[in-house]
């Protein structure tokens, strides 16, 4: 597995105003948007692509387009769904699929509740979108999901990471055949006693949406 820690200033300038508590839900919203398609330029170096012929004003020329079969975006329901069109912003023509993963908040293990995937993922690549990879759970389980649907790519885009939960994936992932990239914005201090990112920024499902 590898992981890239997307280093740049505008990352940076927009965690700090994500993290900080007096951070309004619209703001947090807009400012997730702006992240996620920052985040999605790094985590789509490696999309695939196919030439592509076609006539510019002056002469004929060999260019690129996204190759078949299309990428696959993943929301993971419901903070996720907060980080998608960002993601669709770089990505337009790329499929959508839903999965739907909850965290038992006592055992910290994640189950999943809602799937809207194609059934077969031969040839394809996913891009997993989860704001928070903090016990690590909730991804690990829905990469093996996609890696046993046939999905033979894998990128994971988190706006935060905890060093906890990029060890368990690694661990827990270990077995499985193809790549995984797992592409942040930081990797914080620690987890806290109850599995939250330290400093981090809170709950992103109830800054996104609000607590329901």
């Amino acid at each position: 597995m590898r992981v890239h820690v997307a280093d740049h200033p505008l990352i940076a300038h927009k965690l700090t105003y994500l993290r900080d508590r007096r951070t309004d839900t619209p703001t947090f919203r807009r400012l997730t948007d702006e992240l996620v398609t920052l985040l999605a330029y790094e985590a789509t170096r490696d999309v695939r692509v196919a030439p592509f012929d076609i006539e510019t004003p002056v002469a004929p020329t060999t260019g690129i387009h996204l190759a078949s079969p299309k990428p696959l975006v993943v929301p993971i329901l419901r903070a996720g769904l907060g980080m998608l069109d960002g993601m669709m912003r770089m990505l337009p023509t790329a499929e959508v699929g839903f999965l739907g993963m909850v965290r038992n908040e006592e055992t910290l293990e994640a189950h999943t509740y809602a799937n809207r995937l194609p059934e077969d993922l031969q040839r394809r690549q996913c891009y997993v979108l989860d704001p928070m990879l903090a016990t690590g759970g909730t991804l690990a389980a829905a990469i093996r999901f996609l890696v046993e649907l046939g999905a033979d790519d894998i990128t994971a885009i988190t706006l935060l990471a905890a060093p906890e939960g990029v060890e368990r994936l690694q661990a827990e992932l270990s077995d499985i055949a193809p790549p995984v990239t797992i592409v942040t914005g930081a990797i914080d201090e620690r987890l806290n006693d109850k599995g939250y990112i330290v400093p981090g920024l809170g709950d992103a499902g109830d800054r996104l949406y609000g607590v329901v």
